[in-house]
């Protein structure tokens, strides 16, 4: 009994350094292509492959960064207290959880269709390469933004089982989108990342340039989003959601500050989720009152 209480810690650990529950971010985008291909609710088969794979990506690609920045982690005072330089995880358990989700993943993609299997490698590839890119560039949170535009892509594919077709502007909506809030979030280590010689823009233009730089990603985003709409056929419910997410995107710009960081987590965990829903939610309205 003692033994599986242990295991259930140690995966409630696991899970928490992965930070599991932001898988939010970029599952409803998935299903936001998935919707679009199918023109409606997708297969239930469908949706249940596409949570695991998403869940299997996201847990393989976090586990991984951990791994590689552990040492960074060790020293930066803000993440010092992460599972892995702290020592509640070891390097083995991480390495095991960053295998097995990779296993999920490519299985999961290999029962939707041969598509979806021939990109798995590039997708979760993509995202493994992002964890190597503040080394050496600023604009890792572009990389990042690339990466997580698989998602909508991914999920498009799931179904349709080709690209014929894919609204790709709203690919290109979640990089400026992920580069925008991303460069934000990056603010917290710029002074941290400047001294070891690590990458991002907040660190080589400094924290106001990137907070303006990052509201001209997310004006292009908002772009993007608008123009997949046009670009997927969709109605006014669907306009509709992205002015609300346009409301989101400038409070998450109001509330937080170069000069006053403090607010940040607010809106980093709960604007950036919301955003996501708010768009698979308009689409979802677009399409069902399409049929009405």
């Amino acid at each position: 009994m003692e033994r599986r209480i242990n295991l259930f810690g140690k995966i409630g650990v696991l899970l928490e350094m992965i930070q599991f529950k932001l898988t939010i971010f970029a599952m409803p985008f998935a299903f936001t292509g998935a919707f679009l291909a199918e023109r409606g609710l997708p297969k239930a088969a469908a949706v249940w492959w596409i949570v695991l794979a998403m869940v299997g990506a996201r847990t393989c690609a976090m586990g991984f960064n951990r791994i590689v920045d552990r040492r960074f982690d060790a020293t930066n005072p803000r993440t010092a207290a992460r599972a892995l330089p702290a020592g509640a995880v070891s390097l083995a358990e991480a390495w095991a959880m960053v295998i097995l989700a990779a296993a999920l993943f490519f299985f999961a993609c290999s029962r939707l269709n041969p598509l979806t299997l021939q990109l798995a490698p590039l997708a979760l590839g993509l995202t493994l390469f992002y964890s190597y890119t503040k080394r050496f560039t600023a604009w890792c949170h572009v990389v990042l933004g690339a990466a997580l535009a698989f998602s909508p892509l991914g999920g498009w594919v799931a179904v349709a089982g080709s690209l014929e077709n894919f609204p790709y502007l709203l690919s290109v909506g979640v990089i400026f989108w992920v580069a925008g809030f991303d460069t934000i979030y990056a603010c917290l280590d710029a002074d941290f990342d400047k001294g070891v010689g690590l990458h991002s823009l907040p660190s080589r233009l400094g924290k106001v340039a990137a907070f303006r730089l990052a509201g001209v990603f997310h004006v292009i985003a908002l772009l993007c989003f608008l123009l997949t709409g046009w670009q997927a056929g969709l109605n006014l419910w669907y306009y509709g959601g992205v002015v609300v997410a346009a409301g989101a995107l400038l409070y998450q710009h109001l509330l937080v500050k170069p000069e006053d960081l403090s607010r940040i987590h607010a809106s980093f965990f709960s604007m950036n989720g919301l955003i996501s829903v708010i768009i698979f939610v308009a689409t979802c309205l677009s399409l069902f009152f399409s049929k009405v």
